[in-house]
């Protein structure tokens, strides 16, 4: 080894002078990739270490949102690998049913077409061409970002293995008596036509105005007052209703009262759900178009009467105003009960309103048929693993809003009127009206033996594939290596702002299908907000690009960042100035690289073993190779606590006095972290 023949050639480890960002991230992303690097293995010898990646929406380009999360992810992974572990992050895309068939009817409105005149086969066909061509953007600009995920097995909630999953998790849901189809108040969203489960609705602060209404007894002995925010509903009220331990309204059960407007009498009713500091604390009842008001209308049996079609346009049994829109109508009724006497005062009003998440539109709650999943059983499994510690939430805070959600969960309707997305697996025989919920497209009814059989033409909520996703990604209904190894996951990474959304229900799926919890710890990061803490928004101007940030400052600067900003249950405050000063810290590192290079040119770089006899080293070599083991061990114990921004505390023992140690360097020669301590002399000695 010493001799001049086997002397190493150290020119080719010299660094440019430079560090050109954009050439250097360029080049290893692409030798990374070229060399399978980011490939999983099942060796059974080693540990396991997997996880999932949130899937992105298919229509969506990278945000500021996903840099932080994908790059924690990233720093967890690496780690693993660097371990020696069996180490699995798989990525993926979210078909987006919703947004994704918005993306293409804008299209075919520009064509001057839409889908109904397409037919549904052809605007399938047409969803999936733009998949193809566009949906690829996000996973792109995630590989920019740096993300080592193992692209090999790359996803998508619509791809035939997890369309098959979808399928077998439909069908024993329904045959155990979980999925049923019934009546039942909705949120409905008048612009995208379908049905939006309770955590697709965003609620704003608006300032609205709240609408006194004389309601007369219908025995002209008085009138009781009423307060809306929806005055146009008042057309579907079929009753008023009054707190039983109100004095105000002690005489007034079963009266009745003349709606105004209208030729119709409705019942006074008296029910403990009504709140009696609320406006006057008489509440007009609209079973059809609020969701309170439905359960008093059940309990009541007062009628349920809808008065708006699915656009929300006043329909025929809203006598004069069919046909008008809803707003326009509020305007109209206001102007009708004004002047006929009927309005007492209009009072400015601040209220929370429903809003589709995915186009803004104010939602209306309405009454359809729906397909609904009895969640109660399966969320008191998910309650259960997480009070028993089998995973664990990261920061802790989040406990208590993820029980309190769990404990008054309500039935999950997972029906959407839309054509993109998996088709529910129910059809419905023509000739004897019997259902049949299976696998595979039946041929004839099962119980009459006709042909004449109709599929459902909803599809399932995006969220319910979503659901699937750490054990459909691994191949299950099928038994796979993967699952044997990688499931349950080690962690999940997500944004707290779908704790509900998603997390719970991957909670509830797993448990269920797989008898264990989908992932062991969860992680939920704050969110990335500009550097005054105000949320980012296009509308503000303060939207804060990472591609952007990237060609500006590098890959490496970027990341850096968020991940020094990201304290456990702390928003991050992303100030561009530091980017640039930490893009100057990054190339401080590589000037001192270059620095040390240059004056160990006579070291052979392949000889990396050291003596395994401390006692054999000089007092400077045992106390550089003690820092060096204490900071390794300060690293690795941030990592396994997910204190990300704790890393470059770098050995300082600021955060880690008490620190056992994590065998790194000492665990690969079996000696103890001590044994490359230096006893009788202090850091400050030794560094002079």
């Amino acid at each position: 080894m010493n001799t001049e023949e086997n002397k190493t050639d150290t020119t080719k480890y010299d660094l440019p002078k430079a560090y050109e960002f954009s050439e250097v991230e360029r080049r290893w992303y692409e030798y990374w990739q070229e060399n399978r690097t980011f490939s999983a293995n099942m060796e059974e010898e080693k540990d396991s270490f997997s996880i999932v990646i949130p899937p992105p929406n298919v229509t969506g380009v990278l945000h500021i949102g996903h840099a932080l999360n994908n790059t924690l992810q990233d720093i967890l992974v690496r780690y693993h690998r660097m371990k020696g572990d069996n180490t699995l992050w798989v990525p993926g895309t979210d078909h987006a049913g919703i947004a994704t068939q918005n993306v293409v009817e804008r299209q075919l409105t520009v064509e001057n077409t839409n889908r109904h005149e397409l037919g549904r086969d052809k605007f399938i066909e047409r969803v999936w061409k733009w998949k193809e061509d566009k949906g690829g953007t996000i996973i792109n600009q995630l590989k920019r970002l740096g993300s080592s995920c193992d692209w090999d097995r790359e996803r998508f909630t619509m791809d035939e293995g997890l369309s098959k999953a979808v399928k077998e998790v439909f069908v024993r849901l329904y045959h155990e008596d979980l999925i049923y189809k019934g009546d039942y108040i909705v949120n409905w969203c008048p612009r995208c036509h379908t049905a939006l489960s309770d955590d697709e609705v965003e609620h704003d602060p608006t300032d609205g105005k709240l609408y006194h209404i004389r309601y007369p007894f219908a025995d002209d002995s008085g009138h009781v007052v009423v307060a809306t925010t929806r005055p146009e509903t008042m057309l579907g009220d079929t009753g008023v209703a009054v707190h039983p331990d109100d004095e105000r309204y002690n005489n007034l059960a079963e009266m009745a009262v003349n709606l105004p407007l209208t030729d119709r009498t409705i019942p006074i009713v008296t029910d403990h759900h009504v709140q009696r500091e609320f406006g006057t604390g008489a509440l007009k009842v609209t079973p059809a178009h609020d969701r309170d008001d439905y359960e008093i209308g059940l309990r009541h049996s007062l009628q349920i009467l809808k008065v708006m079609d699915d656009h929300g346009v006043m329909n025929e049994e809203a006598g004069k105003y069919q046909g008008q829109n809803r707003f326009e109508c509020r305007k109209k009724i206001v102007a009708d009960l004004k002047e006929q006497g009927f309005l007492v005062e209009i009072e400015e009003y601040q209220h929370s309103v429903g809003k589709c998440y995915r186009c803004a539109t104010v939602v209306e709650p309405t009454t359809s048929k729906q397909w609904f999943v009895s969640v109660r059983p399966l969320a008191d499994k998910a309650v259960a693993a997480v009070r028993e510690g089998r995973t664990k939430i990261y920061p802790p805070t989040w406990y208590k809003t993820y029980y309190n959600w769990m404990d008054n969960i309500r039935d999950w309707c997972i029906s959407r009127q839309i054509w993109w997305g998996h088709r529910i697996p129910a059809w419905t025989c023509q000739a004897c009206g019997e259902v049949i919920v299976v696998v595979d497209e039946p041929s004839t009814c099962s119980k009459c033996g006709s042909a004449e059989l109709d599929q459902e033409s909803d599809v399932l909520d995006t969220w319910f594939s979503s659901a699937l996703w750490p054990f459909s990604t691994l191949g299950w209904p099928d038994k796979t290596r993967e699952l044997e190894f990688f499931y349950p996951t080690s962690v999940l990474i997500t944004s707290f702002d779908i704790l509900f959304f998603w997390v719970a229900r991957m909670m509830m799926m797993g448990l269920h299908f797989r008898d264990e919890v989908p992932f062991k710890d969860v992680y939920l990061h704050a969110l990335v907000r500009d550097k005054h803490g105000k949320k980012m928004s296009k509308s503000t101007g303060n939207v804060v690009d990472p591609l952007e940030m990237i060609d500006k400052y590098g890959t490496d600067a970027f990341r850096f960042t968020l991940t020094a900003f990201a304290a456990q249950g702390r928003e991050i405050k992303m100030d561009e100035d530091r980017i640039e000063g930490y893009r100057f810290f990054i190339n401080k590192l590589w000037n001192a690289a270059r620095f040390a290079q240059m004056h160990l040119k006579d070291c052979d770089p392949s000889v990396t073993e050291i003596t395994s006899d401390p006692g054999s080293l000089t007092l400077p070599h045992r106390w550089v190779l003690s820092k060096t083991n204490k900071m390794v061990c300060d690293v690795r114990r941030a990592l396994d606590e997910y204190n990300f921004n704790r890393c470059f505390a770098y050995g300082s023992g600021k955060y880690f006095k008490n620190a056992s140690p994590h065998y790194s360097l000492c665990n690969r020669r079996n000696l103890e972290c001590s044994a490359w301590r230096a006893p009788d002399y202090n850091d400050r000695t030794i560094s002079r």
